[in-house]
């Protein structure tokens, strides 16, 4: 039976249940870690998940709970997620790269009474744990499980247990944390129904085949991950998870034949400069998606070529949709007759309708013509946990979700994605927010006034820049003020570069022109967002 004719799902692990019985001794997931590597069947996996489910029960965990999880890609990331799910409960998979005072605001955020946690980042758990204190159980899982830690304890010593009676598919099953224009995480509350339709619409245009084996490399705290990784357990074909996405580990991956993934641009731009040997092994990737970061049009015309035999597929979308909702497949890569689609970002998957909305009048604005992209799919997110008021600024009455970012349809519904209302960076695969960065910066005592505005990266798409005026008489170096962000935000978000002036340009209301800081940058990319 393949993916096409098995039952539809209306939870995201039905269909690991189903091919748990019907190939029961075929390998599911493999797991990379830096050293050795770890596989389970189908059904050892089955048990695994409903394992979880009854130590996650046992922990007092139950419908409308919350349960966090705090590590670099890990097979109980995605465990722990399915075991929770039959409960009827979430699982907030939270960035492991937040600083400490953002670790907390989270997990507090989430609600989690239950936190596993990689060894790794268990001692910054511990300098915070007294700000936890929702937290009633700390669960340890170590990078590679092979010493029996709490987490395989937990599992071993668990009662098996298979989905909870009245779980529905809007109960929410991912709290995924998208970075606040207001300063602060928002948590976007993604259910069961939101996942089965984001990877049966999301799959349009492309299939595995068998023996094919998808590699997930982008991390679960981000949907590119937690979202991708459905993929492999709805179709019936093995996963193989690396816990990093260095060159190294995705070399493993693929020499264990991964041969599909999904992956950001900057791992293009490695992989093309670290040599011949490197090309020719990720020649075996049969489909290399890419997307949440801009794709620089040579780094794309380098890789068609390199690897003329891979079919290219870019997708767009947001967190708040679970994922994809455009994408711009193998057949417009190549497209000889239309080559400036290759700048954009493609058509509407299945299920997804988009418009191009005046932001001020709210109308349609004329095919061509940019305005803010608007998406309803029964793919967009529950809302905002905690946040009714955020939510129904981006959803409208009529289900419409607002974007932010400004866009533009062809006369075949291509949609060209040209640049944001929202003060969003996308470096690396990673939302940056620049009131968050702002945010942090304002408490320098030097610092009178900043803007943080995203220009131009070889290797991330886009580097995270500050603007900054200091107070009279004050003095403070580029070093210095970049020192002070990593003190207080993730390094990923912190600027790479600063730049110091006597004072910001500001319109005659008092707002500061980022548009008008940004333009020296991009003024020779052929596009300014992806």
């Amino acid at each position: 039976m393949t993916a096409q004719t098995a039952p539809d799902p209306r939870f995201v692990d039905d269909r690991l249940a189903h091919w748990a019985s019907l190939h029961p001794d075929e390998e599911c997931f493999r797991y990379l870690p830096a050293e050795g590597e770890r596989a389970w069947t189908w059904s050892e996996w089955h048990d695994r998940v409903r394992r979880a489910a009854g130590a996650l029960a046992g922990l007092g965990v139950g419908r409308g709970d919350v349960v966090a999880f705090l590590d670099k890609n890990h097979p109980a990331g995605v465990e722990v997620s399915l075991g929770a799910g039959l409960l009827g409960a979430a699982t907030a998979i939270v960035n492991f790269r937040l600083a400490a005072d953002e670790l907390d605001y989270v997990v507090n955020d989430s609600g989690a009474s239950v936190l596993v946690v990689g060894s790794e980042l268990l001692p910054a758990i511990e300098r915070i744990r007294d700000a936890l204190p929702h937290v009633r159980h700390v669960v340890e899982v170590t990078p590679d499980g092979a010493d029996g830690d709490a987490y395989e304890r937990l599992l071993a010593e668990a009662e098996p247990r298979d989905r909870e009676p009245g779980t529905d598919p809007d109960d929410t099953y991912l709290v995924l944390y998208s970075s606040g224009t207001t300063g602060r995480p928002k948590g976007v509350m993604l259910s069961h129904a939101n996942l089965v339709a984001h990877t049966v619409h999301s799959h349009d245009g492309w299939t595995f085949e068998p023996g094919d084996a998808s590699m997930v490399s982008m991390p679960l705290f981000h949907v590119g991950g937690s979202s991708y990784v459905l993929f492999g357990l709805h179709d019936g074909v093995r996963t193989v998870m690396t816990r990093d996405p260095d060159g190294g580990s995705l070399a493993r991956a693929i020499l264990a034949g991964a041969n599909r993934t999904f992956l950001v641009p900057a791992v293009l731009q490695q992989v093309l400069g670290a040599g011949a040997d490197a090309i020719r092994l990720f020649g075996a990737l049969k489909t290399y998606t890419y997307g949440a970061a801009p794709m620089p049009a040579p780094l794309l015309r380098a890789a068609m070529e390199a690897w003329p035999q891979t079919e290219f597929m870019q997708v767009y979308g947001l967190t708040e949709v679970s994922g994809v909702a455009t994408h711009l497949l193998p057949e417009d890569h190549r497209d000889a007759a239309r080559p400036e689609r290759l700048g954009s970002a493609g058509r509407a998957v299945p299920g997804v309708e988009v418009r191009i909305v005046d932001p001020g009048t709210l109308d349609d604005v004329a095919e061509g013509a940019p305005g803010e992209v608007w998406l309803r799919t029964p793919q967009l997110m529950k809302g905002y946990l905690n946040r009714p008021e955020a939510t129904a600024e981006v959803i409208t009455a009529d289900g419409w979700f607002r974007t932010g970012d400004i866009g533009r349809l062809d006369d075949g519904g291509f949609l060209f994605v040209e640049d944001r209302l929202k003060d969003m960076i996308i470096s690396g695969g990673e939302n940056i927010y620049s009131p968050e960065v702002e945010r942090v910066l304002a408490e320098h005592p030097a610092v009178l006034e900043v803007a943080i505005i995203g220009v131009p990266d070889e290797r991330w798409g886009e580097s995270v820049k500050a603007v900054v005026a200091l107070r009279e008489g004050a003095v403070a170096t580029a070093e210095e003020l970049i020192a002070h962000c990593r003190e207080h935000l993730a390094h990923y978000k912190c600027p790479r570069s600063v730049d110091l002036v006597p004072a910001l340009p500001r319109n005659p209301t008092g707002k500061i022109l980022k548009r008008e800081l940004r333009a020296p940058y991009w003024t020779r990319e052929e596009r300014a967002v992806g």
